[in-house]
């Protein structure tokens, strides 16, 4: 190669090379040219010219929009519907939700962002001594259990990624979304069940359901794709094959349910449609076309109602049970062009799942007034978010009398014989921060992510005390009270129980175990068996509630326990002076786990027991946890407990006893 010799290459010679600016466009001739025709695109066309796809039908120009409840829409609306290209003309789409229930990446109803063109997708590495434990026949039909168990999973992982995307945000600023990449990690590597698509009832699946992500719908079949508000799966027909809808997410944007939360509106999707605009006609293609084969099919349709709380950063979404397609028709939108609307009314039969919903949120307003009220706050304040008192089961008028407290008395045990230090951050801990003296006591992870949600179970989680220098620190969760709205409940059979109007997030703070702390190697065994007293040193089931390492793609060897090691045996008794959580019951499948957290402060030890969700909670579902069991002094480890109550808590895996 001239200019190079070897590996060497002369840089000093110029070369003569001209600016695009100095070259000229070459045209052909006119006796190369090609004759220029100007033609409509559904002709007259030249000789030697043809129509070319996709106006290749000679009917086009006379087709238009479908017209769902033709004679009840022109009787609403003299004017001719917009002429659009049939249907007919354009190549079928490629049937991606038939695809044995893979996420389906498409921009949701009313979404005015254009269609992007797929890119090759990055594949995830496989790790091949990763078993997700979930057999095939599991895999198309899954159980409670086993829907319960995904979701757990995948929320595990989910706060891991966001765990170290929070330490890696405080540097670069970037945020990444942890819910995709983990539920992708889920689909690849088998951690999902009920992947046979169907309509109606999915196996595992209650009505009330609550999911904080639409990956997790996915996961367990409730609701395919991803992103797009409508899911259908094509059947053979008389003739031909047709699309039925299988379920829809109502966002709450176009949707409306005329004062009923049984009746539903539900707009079409297409058209790229705004909030207050619209680009183009929607077309009766997909799931327009798939809910109305539901109609003239009587096909029942799943609703995901989605909800944006309050108390909630993100949307909610609550399946509602199954609904009828009962009506549809088209309409004109505000922008003057043709969207689709169905009406769908919720089956009969079926437990409140929105309905309830709705009620709370009158509630809150206080109109009506909620049935059975005693007090609106029995906590008289001490509480940021008031406590409500409800009885709808007999005349009691309230549990006995109690002095109502969020902090816990310690006794002289909790002296620390060595001096306590806080952190010196400036403003507050950063995840990752090793220099900090709170992060490096918590194994130098964050124990909770950005959110205020407890990542991982530990043996114990360190927080930041008052003597900390970091006022604003997210490092102080359950020094923070209360953050949901409460209500004290009469049961049916087992006294006062604890619930919540709010929607929980699983890993989300509940309360603490407040009351008079003491070590119970100390205390009388008249205090260590009332009713309400707290024993840390019971036998509790155990059970797995972190990410697993190689799903996350990281060393098996590091994992970390989840059995709690407290400094002493600690004992709380709520029964002259507690909180809220001394009226959580027990239960052999609890939805709440406690968590021992401490900080040290002025020379003391803090030792909380901190109760967290262990799942997504539905509003008015009871708040329970493992009461554990006591353990004699002639029982060997391994050997079966029995407890000394006998257990009402009704769950299918009952152990008939605690305590």
């Amino acid at each position: 190669m001239e200019g190079s010799f070897g590996s060497y290459t002369d840089k000093t010679r110029v070369l003569d090379i001209k600016p695009l600016r100095t070259l000229k466009p070459v045209f052909p001739s006119g006796n190369q040219a090609p004759p220029f025709v100007c033609a409509p695109p559904f002709g007259p066309f030249p000789p030697g010219f043809s129509s070319f796809y996709p106006f290749s039908s000679s009917q086009a120009a006379s087709q238009h929009t479908p017209d769902l409840n033709q004679a009840q829409f022109q009787a609403q609306n003299s004017t001719e519907p917009s002429l659009v290209t049939p249907l007919r003309t354009f190549r079928s789409p490629p049937d991606r939700a038939s695809n044995g229930g893979d996420v389906v990446e498409e921009p949701p109803e009313g979404s005015t962002v254009k269609r992007k063109i797929p890119r090759k997708r990055i594949p995830i590495p496989q790790n091949p001594n990763f078993e997700s434990g979930i057999s095939v026949a599991e895999r198309e039909n899954g159980d409670r259990k086993l829907v319960t168990s995904v979701v757990t999973r995948f929320d595990a992982l989910r706060r891991r990624f966001s765990q170290l995307e929070d330490a890696k945000e405080s540097v670069s600023g970037i945020i990444k979304r942890s819910d995709l990449k983990a539920g992708s990690i889920c689909m690849s590597r088998g951690v999902r069940t009920n992947t046979k698509k169907r309509p109606g009832v999915v196996s595992g699946l209650e009505i009330g359901d609550v999911f904080f992500f639409r990956f997790e719908m996915c996961l367990v079949g409730l609701h395919s794709p991803s992103m797009a508000g409508i899911d259908y799966l094509v059947v053979k027909g008389e003739t031909e094959e047709d699309p039925i809808a299988t379920s829809i997410v109502s966002s709450g944007y176009y949707d409306n349910d005329e004062g009923n939360p049984d009746v539903l509106v539900y707009t079409g999707q297409g058209g790229n449609a705004d909030k207050d605009k619209q680009s183009s006609d929607q077309k009766l293609e997909r799931g327009n076309l798939a809910l109305e084969k539901s109609l003239q099919r009587n096909s029942p349709v799943r609703v995901i109602r989605g909800l944006k709380e309050a108390s909630q950063s993100a949307k909610i979404y609550i399946y509602d049970g199954l609904y009828e397609v009962k009506e549809s028709w088209v309409e004109k939108g505000k922008s003057g062009h043709n969207t689709f609307k169905y009406k769908l009314v919720r089956a009969p039969g079926q437990p409140p799942a929105f309905a309830s919903w709705i009620a709370i949120q009158k509630w809150k307003k206080g109109l009506p007034s909620r049935e059975g009220l005693i007090l609106t706050d029995l906590t008289s304040g001490v509480e940021s978010i008031g406590v409500s008192l409800v009885n709808e089961v007999d005349a009691e008028n309230g549990p006995p009398y109690f002095t109502y407290s969020t902090t816990v008395n310690y006794s002289e045990s909790f002296k620390l014989t060595q001096p306590s230090f806080g952190c010196e951050c400036g403003s507050s801990c950063k995840p990752g921060n090793l220099n900090c003296h709170c992060i490096r006591k918590n194994g130098g992870d964050f124990p909770y992510s950005g959110n205020g949600v407890l990542v991982s179970r530990k043996p114990i989680i360190h927080e930041c005390s008052p003597s900390c220098l970091c006022p604003g620190c997210k490092n102080k969760v359950t020094q923070m009270g209360v953050k949901v709205k409460l209500e004290v409940f009469k049961t049916a059979n087992r006294g006062w129980g604890l619930r919540s109007w709010d929607p929980i997030r699983a890993g989300s703070f509940i309360c603490i175990y407040s009351g008079e702390a003491r070590d119970k190697s100390k205390v009388q065994p008249t205090m260590a068996n009332d009713d309400y007293t707290f024993d840390t040193t019971r036998v509790y089931i155990p059970f797995k509630w972190n990410y697993e390492p190689a799903l996350a793609d990281e060393d098996v060897s590091e994992e970390m326990s989840e059995e709690p090691e407290l400094p002493l045996p600690l004992i709380i008794s709520a029964k002259n002076v507690g909180n809220v959580a001394r009226f959580m019951n027990h239960s052999c499948s609890p939805n709440v786990f406690w968590q021992p957290v401490t900080y040290e402060h002025n020379g003391q030890l803090f030792l909380h027991v901190a109760f967290f969700a262990i799942s997504h909670i539905p509003p008015m579902t009871e708040l329970t946890y493992d009461y554990g069991v006591t353990r004699t002094s002639g029982s060997q480890v391994g050997s079966t407990l029995c407890g000394k109550k006998k257990c009402f808590c009704g769950s299918e895996y009952c152990r008939g006893s605690f305590g």
